[in-house]
């Protein structure tokens, strides 16, 4: 019975990590769809670059709210159900991997900083502060989300280890840290290229979107006349 309630819990995690509040929220406020613009990504740093500061916040804090609630619950309620420390660790990988691929917008979804940075704080609170300080700190003085985000990702796992020591959530800890810097691939690529856009910088068209608009093919040009002295001729030899 237990391990059906494991299961339960597992998929109601990665259902609540599947919506993607920064499309929800943006909907909501009369905003593009930020799939549609900038990077292209769900995500409150791509939501910031609309403009609406409220919007991105709202974003960030709810998809930090859909990675520590899920494991809050699990630690809070789970014993009643046999439920232990690796439950925990599951539904919040489970929650990750919801907001990496939701199931509720096509499997598009974001990169799961926010989103780690509340499971984080769900498994240990001086874990995903200490996380959050070695974000705060690169992207403050870099002004880049994405290398604050990669930081953090390789931050994390060690200061669990080298702290706290391994523990049932190191594992996923690691998992979510491997995964939140292959989802920075694109980005790892514009850092080395410097082409990388700094947080607040304003939207510009969504790669897929622009590349949409190029290819779309122009109206053929009607044939051009025949110059007049053809006309001409023509009539003559009629």
């Amino acid at each position: 019975m237990t391990t059906l309630w494991i299961v339960v819990a597992v998929v109601a995690a990665y259902l609540i990590g599947s919506l993607s509040f920064a499309v929800i929220i943006s909907k909501s406020m009369g905003l593009d769809d930020p799939r549609s613009y900038g990077s292209g990504n769900p995500g409150a740093t791509n939501v910031l670059r609309s403009g609406n500061k409220k919007a991105a916040v709202l974003t960030l804090v709810f998809d930090a709210v859909k990675g520590l609630i899920p494991v809050l619950l699990v630690q809070l309620f789970g014993a009643r159900v046999g439920f232990g420390d690796g439950t925990a660790a599951l539904v919040g990988l489970a929650a990750f991997l919801g907001h990496l691929w939701p199931v509720f917008f096509r499997f598009q979804g974001g990169k799961g900083v926010a989103t780690a940075a509340g499971v984080l704080l769900g498994f240990n609170v001086w874990l995903g502060l200490a996380t959050l300080a070695v974000w705060g700190l690169v992207a403050y003085g870099s002004r880049y989300s994405s290398l604050a985000a990669l930081v953090a990702a390789v931050a994390a796992p060690v200061i669990q280890t080298l702290v706290w020591g391994p523990s049932t959530a190191t594992l996923a800890i690691v998992v979510m840290c491997l995964l939140l810097i292959w989802r920075h691939s694109a980005n790892i690529s514009k850092l080395m290229q410097g082409t990388e856009s700094r947080i607040g910088q304003k939207a510009a068209t969504a790669p897929a979107t622009a590349a949409a608009k190029s290819a779309t093919p122009r109206p053929a040009k009607s044939a051009s006349k025949p110059p007049r002295g053809a006309r001409q001729h023509r009539k003559q030899t009629h």
